[in-house]
């Protein structure tokens, strides 16, 4: 398995696969960023469990929103200028959490703006698709995809940083690694062909967004999508707050559990990608949503913290391997017009992230638990699992055609 993923690496242009996945980890970071810190600012500010969600809610918000204008645009402008261009927005946003964001309010606004790193996304994934030859894009795509990764660096630095500097100059401290992802991702990044960059320019704008949404299957990729990123990232902004609610950690002790927990997540994206390029998508997410519908209702019955963990370890496993899986079939539906199927789908996911820790602290004000918030996520995939399986025996969708043929 080994050899044949490192043959596939070397297929394509492995210098624009590294430049997406740095771009990708680093905002991936910057993304996160509110929810490292959300115990410092939640403290500070002293918010309750549904102002807590929101707080670590809103920046996904913000990134699913923005998924849909960056992807079209990726798509129409080139997606090595609109990185460069989401990088340099990034900075701007973390020059205002730096200086500004001494309420909760003004935090929410900080939030919002720091979503334009989740549009991240959809650059690095083109960026992938467009470098590799479709027969490995689902590895190409999940190695630019490991940049999720971000969250394992914010889990476990942030924390410490607050604790050493306070938590407004992390966002200072941020701007360093923003910069010089800059520089690296203009250096190593290939642009697009001039013949398929001039075919895509003729095109209207709002035609991209046009041609996606006329697919069915769009739809359904976003709903499985919201389920597997929406509740990666969603947990994995939500879980310092988890563990510190729930267990009495302190908020480096709560980074470190979230980070371990994201990185199983995370370096099991690319995995999804390789094997659902060699078993088939659909077959791997049917077994998936039901393990993550298992574990999801188990991690409530279970309040030590050895249990918990083994739990949400899982279930974040699962969730980091079905996110490749389901890009793997995205890729061979949308060859093309990934930039705007990743925008659609992406911004699906991030408004799932969203949903997941504001539901969670809506759930724990109501019923006092967090069993509550892990038994919605159970039923929401139980309710995933149905819709693969009614894909499966329908014989109108075919994930191995591309859009045009549809």
């Amino acid at each position: 398995m080994l050899k044949d993923s490192l043959h596939a690496l070397r297929s394509g242009h492995w210098p624009s696969l590294l430049g997406a996945w740095l771009h990708f980890e680093v905002s991936f970071m910057v993304w996160l960023l509110v929810g490292s810190l959300s115990i410092a600012i939640s403290e500070e500010f002293g918010l309750s469990a549904f102002q807590k969600g929101v707080l670590v809610g809103i920046p996904l918000l913000g990134g699913s929103l923005l998924r849909i204008v960056i992807g079209p645009l990726g798509d129409k402008a080139g997606v090595k200028s609109v990185g460069l261009a989401i990088l340099g927005l990034e900075a701007l946003a973390l020059i205002l959490g730096w200086q500004w964001g001494t309420t909760f309010g003004e935090m929410l606004i900080v939030g919002l703006l720091l979503g334009i790193a989740g549009a991240s996304f959809v650059i690095a994934l083109p960026l992938a698709s467009q470098a590799y030859p479709p027969a490995h894009q689902g590895l190409a795509m999940g190695v630019a995809a490991v940049g999720n990764s971000g969250v394992l660096l914010a889990a476990i630095f942030a924390p410490r940083l607050a604790v050493m500097f306070g938590w407004h100059q992390v966002f200072a401290l941020m701007l360093i690694p923003v910069l010089g992802t800059a520089c690296v991702f203009f250096w190593l990044v290939q642009p697009a062909s001039a013949q398929s960059q001039k075919d895509k320019q003729s095109q209207p704008y709002l035609s991209f967004l046009y041609q996606g949404l006329q697919q069915k299957s769009m739809y359904w990729l976003c709903g499985l999508y919201a389920v597997t990123f929406g509740g990666f990232v969603g947990l994995a902004s939500y879980l310092p707050i988890y563990f510190h609610d729930q267990f009495h950690m302190d908020m480096v002790t709560a980074g470190s559990l979230t980070a371990l927990v994201a990185l199983a997540g995370s370096v099991a994206r690319p995995l999804g990608g390789f094997l659902a390029d060699r078993l088939g998508g659909l077959l791997l997410l049917k077994g998936l949503f039901v393990i993550i519908t298992i574990l999801c209702i188990a991690s409530g019955q279970f309040p030590t913290i050895m249990w918990a963990l083994m739990m949400v370890f899982g279930i974040m496993l699962c969730l980091g391997f079905g996110n490749g899986v389901v890009f793997q079939v995205v890729s061979c539906r949308f060859q093309g017009r990934m930039g705007t199927a990743s925008g659609l789908i992406g911004a699906a996911g991030g408004l799932g992230g969203f949903v997941l820790p504001t539901g969670f602290g809506w759930l724990k004000d109501l019923t006092g638990t967090f069993s509550s918030g892990f038994l919605a996520l159970g039923l929401v995939s139980g309710l995933a699992v149905i819709s693969v399986m009614i894909a499966q025996r329908s014989t109108r969708w075919d994930p191995s055609k591309t859009a045009s043929e549809a």
